[in-house]
């Protein structure tokens, strides 16, 4: 990277989930850059899951709605100049549910995610993104959209749902439904549940969301939205379009990216793949930072694993001064 006179590096992380979230990561990137003199532009990223949010400016609203398991809850949003923005985790999240141990996944219900997307239209919001990752739910979106009253509302409403899988409906239960709880047989019954309301979509809306990639974002939420006019988006594209992220990597020396966990599935729609494709295209050099790495990614991209170079409890209980340290290093070793 040679000397540091109008070098500039881009910080664009996904959380590290449990330990830091984007903001602290990409701070302690530019507490790095700033260790060498070197400019960092913070770009905090989200691929449609927790974060998202976030991501997008924050929450400057809050509304009380139904939790998963139907107790209120106050769930923050954001509307600025007509874009409303709903992580559907602050309203029907698994974290809402007591985690998987505290989750009844065949109850838990989509219900407050609608609820905010109608308040939402109260509000006068022409684009609505919700971001759907994080999700106690397997119930195919019926509550959202019984929730969405009255439905008329959301003609000539752009309504984007930023989705981090591209999983398809009936498929949610066998894949994620596990991670929410629920046994083997109830596994089994959330399938047969999602077959029939995917009927009953076709039925009330003319709409067949069986195939369309993404239907089963958030236990089937995608699809649910998808049936009443909603357009699943790839979450990390959709985040990075609204926070000008190619733009902002234009003409950087280097951008540093990362997650808690980078493996496989990194470089399918998640923020690390998206932000080293983008940059690759872009000719901008890729330093990537993570808790842990699995399968190959080491061979995709530059990485530094924090375990590997600090040990498991550095890196999971000081995980902000780790990434600095990490990163200043790396620094340092391409001014040389």
């Amino acid at each position: 990277m040679g000397q540091t006179g109008g070098v500039r590096i881009v910080a664009a992380p996904d959380k590290f989930r449990g330990t830091a979230d984007a903001a602290q990561v990409a701070a302690a990137i530019a507490a790095a850059a700033a260790e060498h003199g070197i400019e960092c532009d913070q770009i905090p990223l989200a691929d449609g899951g927790e974060g998202t949010l976030d991501a997008l400016g924050g929450a400057n609203r809050t509304t009380l709605v139904s939790g998963p398991l139907g107790d209120p809850v106050s769930a923050p949003w954001r509307l600025d100049r007509g874009r409303a923005v709903i992580e559907m985790a602050r309203a029907s999240g698994l974290e809402l549910a007591g985690g998987a141990e505290g989750n009844d996944p065949i109850a838990a219900s989509t219900a407050g995610t609608g609820e905010l997307i109608s308040a939402a239209l109260e509000a006068g919001a022409r684009r609505i993104v919700v971001g759907v990752g994080g999700s106690a739910t397997t119930d195919g979106g019926l509550g959202a959209v019984r929730a969405i009253t009255p439905r008329q509302r959301l003609r000539g409403v752009e309504l984007l749902v930023a989705c981090d899988v591209r999983t398809t409906f009936v498929d949610a239960a066998t894949i994620f439904g596990p991670q929410k709880g629920a046994t083997p047989k109830q596994v089994e019954l959330l399938r047969r549940r999602l077959e029939r309301l995917a009927q009953v979509y076709r039925d009330d809306f003319g709409v067949d969301v069986t195939e369309v990639a993404g239907s089963g974002a958030a236990g089937g939420l995608g699809g649910g939205l998808y049936a009443v006019g909603a357009e699943l988006v790839g979450g990390f594209d959709l985040v990075a379009e609204e926070v000008r992220l190619a733009e902002r990597l234009e003409g950087a020396d280097l951008v540093v990216t990362g997650e808690g966990f980078v493996d496989a599935q990194s470089f399918e729609g998640k923020v690390v793949g998206g932000v080293a494709a983008l940059a690759r295209e872009l000719g901008v050099p890729v330093l990537v930072v993570c808790g842990q790495t699995f399968d190959d990614a080491a061979e995709r991209v530059e990485l530094i694993s924090l375990v590997e170079r600090f040990g498991t409890e550095a890196a999971m209980t000081e995980t902000a001064d780790a990434i600095r340290r990490a990163v200043s290093d790396a620094l340092g070793a391409r001014r040389g």
